[in-house]
């Protein structure tokens, strides 16, 4: 049985409890998905509030095993605030901690390590625009060349340098990286850059690619927009997925 922080209920504001319960939602529709990689990985939200706070998984969990309780409040220089028991994972906070620190809009973090994800970002070329999907990232996505694990603050200045404007980045022989202003945002853009991945890999054993024209690819990506439900990027994508999630499971709420 996992452990809970002893603070909570007590000290945390109901603004928290809403985000805590929204990232532990989140880690076991990634788990689902089949997106988490044992207990590495990490999905990182802002406390609201607080913007020099957020939340983190508790290294040493499985993302089956994520509550709202047992997620580790720790602020941009690392300090634990909830008092919880459990460590966090020194990349994860090293990578996570200096964009919420130097990107405003960087609410919610995701970094994975998914087969597909990996496979694209190790190859020369990265994401082509050959599909659906890819053709909505092209010209949106960073790179970031690969500096084996991200455990040296320095390599901070790099990664804020790499991603200049954009919030999606891949982390070149690594991974992908997401970043959005809510966790809906950033839940959906991973699933879309989950799914051209994917979709890439698939045609490369298929045959050979057929490049989208810029002219088609700017038609899409204005037209994106237009197919979206009301409440923001993301918003009715993720309420269906707990929907479903809440079909089978309801501790992660405790």
């Amino acid at each position: 049985m996992a452990t809970d922080a002893p603070s909570l209920g007590k000290t945390m504001s109901p603004a928290e409890r809403i985000a805590r319960q929204q990232l532990a939602a989140c880690y076991r529709i990634f788990a689902r998905q089949g997106w988490d990689e044992l207990i590495y990985n990490h999905i990182t939200l802002r406390v609201p509030g607080e913007d020099h706070a957020f939340l983190i998984n508790p290294f040493g969990l499985h993302y089956r095993e994520v509550r709202a309780s047992n997620l580790v409040k720790i602020d941009i220089d690392g300090n634990v605030l909830d008092g919880s028991p459990y460590p966090v994972n020194k990349a994860g906070f090293t990578q996570h901690s200096v964009f919420h620190r130097y990107i405003p809009d960087a609410h919610c973090i995701i970094h994975t390590h998914t087969t597909a994800g990996m496979a694209v970002s190790a190859t020369r070329e990265g994401l082509l625009p050959t599909n659906f999907y890819a053709a909505a990232f092209h010209g949106q996505i960073a790179y970031h060349g690969f500096e084996g694990i991200t455990l040296r603050a320095d390599e901070g200045v790099r990664l804020i340098e790499s991603l200049g404007d954009k919030r999606v980045m891949m982390l070149r022989n690594h991974g992908t990286l997401v970043m959005g202003e809510t966790l809906p945002s950033a839940f959906f853009r991973h699933w879309a850059l989950q799914r051209a991945c994917e979709i890439q890999v698939a045609t490369g054993a298929a045959g050979t690619p057929a490049l989208i024209p810029d002219e088609v690819i700017a038609v899409h990506q204005r037209d994106m927009a237009g197919v979206q439900l009301p409440g923001g990027e993301g918003a009715a994508d993720f309420a269906a997925m707990v929907r479903m999630l809440e079909r089978d499971e309801t501790d992660w709420k405790d």
